[in-house]
């Protein structure tokens, strides 16, 4: 039987090192919440901007065309940005919109869980509506970001420590 002791995670290597790790934590955030955003305006122009539009147009979004392209740009522009860590605080204003216009006009409805296994037939799962919870992780990271930082290998970083040195 392992004995664990919790006196072995407060001692003074294990805080420095658990320091060292922190550090890293901003990364994968940055990754998942910059791919999701980039996949999702990949999607949209792969099945076409006026599909999109058309959704716009049915949930009564004003200038579906222009709002559709809007979003579509936003989402690639903004997820490539996350994901190098790069103006994180400017990009994340036009992103945390669109998840909140998404929440409002589409998953709230559906109440908070994203994932609503329906039934398992032959052809596979079949899910339901998705709630908010997704935006609202989606929403979390992008906080989290903004007040703790891009962390390590951001562009963010780099102009800091350039714009430092220039000073």
């Amino acid at each position: 039987m392992m004995n664990f002791s919790l006196t072995a995670f407060a001692s003074p290597a294990s805080t420095k090192l658990r320091a060292s790790l922190a550090r890293w934590a901003p990364l994968p955030i940055r990754l998942i919440v910059g791919y999701g955003f980039l996949a999702h305006g990949l999607a949209k122009i792969f099945k076409g901007p006026d599909v999109f539009a058309a959704i716009l147009q049915a949930i009564h979004v004003p200038m579906p065309h222009m709002m559709s392209w809007l979003t579509i740009v936003i989402e690639l522009v903004g997820g490539v940005a996350i994901m190098a860590g790069a103006f994180v605080p400017l990009v994340s204003i036009p992103m945390a919109i669109v998840l909140l216009v998404a929440t409002f006009t589409v998953h709230m409805q559906y109440g908070f869980s994203s994932i609503k296994l329906m039934a398992i037939t032959a052809s596979g799962a079949q899910f339901g509506p998705p709630g908010y919870e997704t935006d609202l992780l989606y929403l979390a990271g992008l906080a989290a970001l903004v007040m703790g930082g891009s962390g390590p290998l951001a562009i963010d970083g780099l102009l800091g420590r350039l714009s430092r040195r220039r000073a």
